[in-house]
């Protein structure tokens, strides 16, 4: 039997797998929805844009000794607040991931205080750290809300 034929005999059939073949077609674009272009891996750099962005702009209030987006790592100098100039911090941010999760984001924290005119190791407490992490982590949520929305 011709294809002719079989279509003459049984368009209902024949528009039925049209439609089918149709709708099929539509499921292999490559054309993502909008959401999606704010989702976690969506980046120029080697890790995960929000992370990155909010990891900068949370340690900003010290100066930067190295910052490399590709291995997401950023460093601080020694800061001293100056309403406390006898204790001195830096800090290490380093992003483990493309997505934005908790445990993408490693924070260390190094302290000094000042004792007979140089400077001593002292200990951090975990609090520190953890509030870094969660500022940084609240930022790059918002960031991503923001990109999601806009």
């Amino acid at each position: 039997m011709s294809v002719l034929k079989t279509i003459s005999s049984h368009p209902a059939r024949f528009a039925l797998a049209l439609a089918s073949l149709a709708a099929l077609s539509a499921c292999g674009g490559r054309e993502r929805p909008d959401a999606d272009l704010a989702a976690s891996q969506v980046t120029t750099i080697g890790v995960n844009s929000y992370l990155w962005r909010s990891s900068l702009e949370t340690v900003s209030f010290a100066p930067l000794l190295q910052a490399d987006s590709a291995g997401g790592v950023i460093v601080t100098d020694w800061y001293a607040n100056p309403t406390n100039p006898g204790e001195r911090v830096k800090i290490t941010v380093v992003i483990l991931d493309q997505d934005l999760r908790a445990d993408a984001l490693r924070v260390a924290a190094s302290r000094q205080v000042a004792q007979g005119g140089g400077w001593v190791d002292a200990p951090v407490q975990a609090a520190t750290v953890q509030k870094l992490e969660d500022i940084i982590l609240t930022k790059a949520r918002d960031l991503r809300r923001q990109a999601v929305t806009d």
